[in-house]
């Protein structure tokens, strides 16, 4: 019995190294497989990685939230047009968001901060999981305060640019000829910074679970855009990598909010370019079952 068990340790030594070797994917590929390229896949910033599957079982009991009291219903108001205004009013909707360009040279003209207010309200009528509205805008149109997010964001852009987002992904930007200069966070009147709360509080200080933030305030981000065109102003969606936690601490808000996206908002100046772009055709983006 004895002389087996130095056997037995190796067998179970050798299983162990080579449970270790599959599963990091550390073992010699096979003949004819494509070598790895994990290394140049590009950099993944933690506030933008997806966090909506969130397990309530992990949570501790006693940090549930109790459930709030029914919502009182009531009749739902609706103007239903005829097929022809349909028609004309979509047509026309489109027209209008056709238009639609990111524009990156934003004049420093001041505009009305009722619109800001109006868009914004807009946007905070988009759908959300349970109705927990899980979106924080934050308007900044301080000189000091635009300036110091826009060197955060340049030197963290430049790290981006030559070091993590990859090669691909800098070689697919040549033609929209961006870079880690963002001269528009100074001269745009207004910045608009959405943050998702990953987490509520309820009034008994716990946490309160926000079912699907990504996706909820990215349709109110989506539902901003186009307030924002039908309101004749511009802008450009950029998701600053790596910068959400600094700018967090800049503009004071709580560690359950991370940074989504940053919109410089103002009137397109008048020597503004744009890519020559085209969009794909509806029976190439639309599949009917």
């Amino acid at each position: 019995m004895f002389f087996l068990t130095p056997v037995l340790v190796a067998v179970v030594c050798i299983l162990i190294v080579w449970i270790f070797k599959n599963g990091d994917g550390s073992s010699k590929r096979r003949k004819g497989e494509p070598r790895a390229r994990a290394e140049v896949r590009p950099w993944v910033d933690e506030d933008l990685k997806d966090n909506t599957d969130l397990h309530q079982g992990e949570e501790d009991a006693n940090d549930r939230q109790e459930s709030e009291e029914d919502v009182e219903h009531i009749p739902f108001s609706h103007t239903r047009y005829p097929e022809k205004e349909m028609v004309k009013r979509s047509q026309e909707f489109y027209a209008l968001l056709s238009k639609r360009r990111s524009v990156r040279f934003i004049s420093s003209e001041q505009v009305p901060m009722e619109v800001i207010d109006n868009v914004i309200k807009t946007a905070g009528t988009a759908p959300s999981g349970a109705h927990t509205e899980p979106w924080t805008f934050v308007v900044v149109k301080d000189p000091d305060v635009k300036h110091k997010i826009r060197e955060i964001i340049e030197e963290e852009e430049e790290i981006n640019y030559l070091k993590r987002m990859g090669r691909q992904w800098v070689t697919d930007l040549k033609k929209l000829r961006t870079n880690w200069v963002k001269e528009y966070l100074d001269t745009a009147p207004v910045l608009i910074l959405i943050f998702k709360q990953v987490h509520g509080v309820a009034a008994s200080g716990k946490r309160k679970v926000h079912y699907y933030n990504e996706i909820s305030v990215s349709i109110a981000c989506g539902i901003l855009l186009a307030a924002l065109q039908n309101a004749g102003l511009v802008t450009v969606t950029t998701t600053p990598l790596n910068c959400g936690p600094r700018l967090r601490v800049l503009l004071g808000r709580p560690t359950n909010e991370k940074l989504l996206m940053l919109l410089p908002v103002g009137y397109a100046s008048k020597e503004a370019t744009v890519p020559n772009l085209t969009r794909k055709p509806v029976d190439q983006i639309r599949v009917i079952v």
